[in-house]
Parts: structure tokens; sequence; C-alpha cells
């Protein structure tokens, strides 16, 4: 199937771009494309006005410091991937993107594009808000940020309005004490997962002090659950059932096309164990180290 018709406008400036929007209350803004065209393609949307902003300078990004890593509107998955600064200061995002899709894909879509594409089954939203990250966007009032609390309001469904455009994301660094893990569970390589699991865990000797596991691909909204009270400091078999029973009293598991809701459930509680287990073996190492 082909789109349907749309105008089409790639401008210079960040003004002309926020102008372009402006004028147009059904454009969409057209980064790496590589969630929209599908959508196009289907027409499940059908933009007035395709604004691409591919042209705009400054926008390409990757900044890594002891606060965080800052990742800016046309930064490709790749090039995030490829950067040594971010696997430091916040190996989640590296973990993570390396499960993004296929080579190909990575190479053009952009990481700040999937998180305000805001695809519960997309990797990179469920880390940011495990993370406590936030969003730049720029509109006609200035510049704002969207802590990710806030960010998303529903399935597809970000908090930004119709003429800001989204410049720059912000994953927060990794804590001393701390470990990440990642592990996501699909048909074929490549494909959206039909369970995927990030967990991060403080630690303080060989007790755990602090545990947060995120979800992808189990409800319509990244989830993102705390485990602590359920882990009760230890890392056992005993303390990890009663994580992931902890985790399936908050997720609502949905059925479609790929999996039942019993077997993302099934998905669920064994990557539950599987990941909470190597972030904590991720924290003693970093501790030791």
């Amino acid at each position: 199937m082909k789109p349907a018709p749309f105008d089409y406008v790639r401008p210079g400036t960040l003004e002309e771009a926020l102008q372009a929007l402006a004028g147009h209350p059904e454009a969409k803004v057209l980064a790496g494309g590589q969630s929209l065209v599908p959508l196009l393609s289907m027409r499940l949307a059908a933009p007035a006005v395709l604004v691409d902003i591919n042209a705009l300078p400054g926008l390409d990004h990757v900044v890594a410091d002891a606060s965080g890593v800052r990742i800016g509107a046309l930064a490709r998955h790749a090039r995030v991937l490829a950067d040594p600064g971010v696997a430091r200061v916040q190996p989640l995002v590296s973990l993570a993107l390396a499960n993004v899709a296929h080579a190909t894909i990575r190479n053009r879509g952009t990481t700040v594009g999937s998180l305000v594409h805001a695809d519960a089954a997309a990797e990179m939203p469920m880390v940011l808000r495990l993370l406590g990250g936030s969003v730049d966007v720029t509109g006609p009032q200035g510049r704002r940020t969207i802590a990710v609390e806030d960010l998303y309001v529903g399935p597809l469904e970000s908090s930004l309005h119709h003429d800001e455009i989204a410049v720059e994301a912000f994953f927060p660094a990794l804590a001393a004490g701390t470990g990440v893990a990642f592990e996501e569970i699909a048909r074929r390589h490549g494909d959206y997962a039909m369970c995927g699991v990030a967990a991060m865990v403080a630690v303080d000797g060989d007790r755990v002090t602090n545990v947060r596991a995120g979800y992808l691909s189990v409800s319509d909204v990244p989830a993102v659950v705390d485990l602590t009270d359920a882990l009760g400091g230890e890392v056992t078999a005993a303390a990890l059932d009663r994580a992931a029973d902890a985790a399936l009293a908050v997720l609502e598991p949905e059925t479609d096309i790929h999996a039942t809701a019993d077997y993302r459930a099934h998905l669920a509680r064994v990557l539950t164990a599987r990941v909470v287990t190597a972030a904590y073996q991720n924290a003693r190492k970093e501790q030791q180290a």
C-alpha cells in the first residue's frame, strides 16, 4: 500500500521547522522515519504535511559526561551504540540499543524519534522511564524539559504538543554501586520482542538496597515496577519468585497476534528472575572492581 498524499518540506533551520508545524496542525516530523514511514505506507497515519528535520544543524550530538548521556534528535541508534562514553556512563542505553531491530534500521533510526513515538514494544522508551530520564522539546513558547513520568500518556501517545519538536534526550548516569542488565525474547532476531525486561539493582556489599525493573511489550505504555520490598535485600530463588509475583501484580499483559497474555506473563516471570540476577551480579562486580 502507498501512503496517502501529503506535502513535504525540508526546512534549513529550527525556526523554519517550527513555523511549518505551527501552520499545519496535521503535520508530522520526519527524522529517521523507521517508525513513521511504515505507518504512512499502511495508512495508519495520514499527515497533511511531512516536516523533514534532517537538514537542521546541531541536532546530531551524543555527549556523555558525569551527569549522564545527552542525545540529539538526529543522532542515529548506531552512532549512540558505538559511542564508548555512552557505554561507560550509562551502559543500559548500549545494552538496549544492541537489541533494537536490525543494523540497517539502527543506521537510520534515531533514538529520540523512538522515544517520542512512544511505542511500548520499543526498547528505548522503557529504558528512559526506568532510568528517570527526560526529553527536551522546542516550540513556539520556547524550550521545555518533559520528565519521563509526564511523557507517556497512552498507547503511541506522548505529551508533546503538535507544534513542538523533540531536540534532545537525557539519560542519567549510572550511580556507583549499581548494576544493570537487559534481555528480550522475540520470535525472530530483529522482530519486536514478545517481552523484554531491564533491571537496575543497587547493592551495599552483598545486600540489595534498591531494585527496579522495566518491561516492554507487556503493557500499552512503558512499564516500570519497584521490586525492592519483594526481594527483601537478597537474590535467592524464593526472593526472585516474590519479585516476579510483585511485577505481575502490577503489569497487565495483553494478547495479540504474537503472543497470548498468559505466555507474556510467563516470559515476564522468567525474564524478571534472569535479568535481576544479572544486574545484581553486575553491581557486585562493579563494586569489587
